[in-house]
């Protein structure tokens, strides 16, 4: 499997605070049967768009992916290990050309809204990056607070270009009823392009919970797609392949957290 949401570069944001908490992400990673990480920590979008600070900022975490790269090539040599970030969008239109803010220096980068919220004009920000050659990945959306009520969103960022990471945790119940509901409604209607683990380095990390998780209500082709063959494609540039929907409805009481949902 493939992760691409995760925070493992030692003391630069909220995940590991140290070497010593990246060497227990990337153990818990091993154990968890995930061979190939790209590691994104946080960045503001609007810090591109201030050079001197966004060139200290970046020479961090040069610096803690060298560390980090050196570990894994000497602990975890099994393990394949790519860098990117997770691009809080509070501007509109950022300049992405700077290959370290990509996936993997992909197309593609991994972004959130600011606040865990959804901003009123989010549909043409994701239609902008697009119209500039970027693929944005929009980062666990079933956690943001607005997003009961605003039932079209996530089919209206992928027609914009975007596509949809759900975190594991979620699917596990990691961040609360609402946001299981919803992450499980995605992947009921075939929303989910990706799932990842967002994971900080510390604590359990819930990719096998979620595999078998999804395994139990007939989803074994789905963990696949979502973690396996979808990422491995991110990685090699391509667009991710349709994921069949779930075939099974979500928990009880999703209807009445999500008024997209078809009478």
């Amino acid at each position: 499997m493939l992760d691409f949401h995760n925070h493992l570069m030692p003391g630069v944001d909220d995940g590991a605070a140290d070497l010593n908490e990246s060497r227990s992400g990337l153990a818990a990673f091993r154990t968890e049967r995930v061979a190939d990480v790209i590691t994104t920590p946080h960045l503001r979008a609007s810090m591109i768009d201030h050079p001197e600070e966004l060139a200290v900022y970046l020479e961090g975490l040069d610096a803690a992916w060298d560390t980090l790269k050196s570990l894994a090539t000497a602990e975890f040599p099994e393990m394949s290990l790519e860098r990117g970030a997770e691009v809080m969008l509070d501007v509109p239109l950022p300049d992405l050309s700077d290959p370290r803010v990509r996936l993997a220096r992909t197309s593609f980068v991994l972004i959130e809204f600011p606040f865990m919220s959804i901003p009123p004009h989010s549909i043409p920000a994701i239609r902008n990056l697009a119209e500039s050659g970027w693929v944005p990945v929009i980062a666990h959306p079933e956690r943001y607070r607005n997003m009961p009520g605003n039932h079209d969103i996530v089919e209206q960022w992928r027609d914009a270009g975007a596509r949809i990471q759900v975190n594991s945790g979620s699917l596990i119940g990691q961040y609360g009823t609402a946001a299981r509901t919803i992450a499980w409604e995605l992947l009921r209607r075939g929303c989910a392009d990706y799932l990842c683990s967002d994971y900080h380095s510390r604590g359990k990390c819930t990719v096998r919970d979620a595999v078998t998780a999804l395994e139990k209500r007939g989803g074994a082709p789905q963990a696949q797609a979502l973690m396996t063959t979808n990422p491995e494609r991110l990685l090699r540039n391509e667009m991710p392949l349709p994921v069949e929907p779930l075939d099974e409805e979500p928990a009880p009481g999703w209807k009445r957290l999500l008024p997209w949902s078809e009478d």
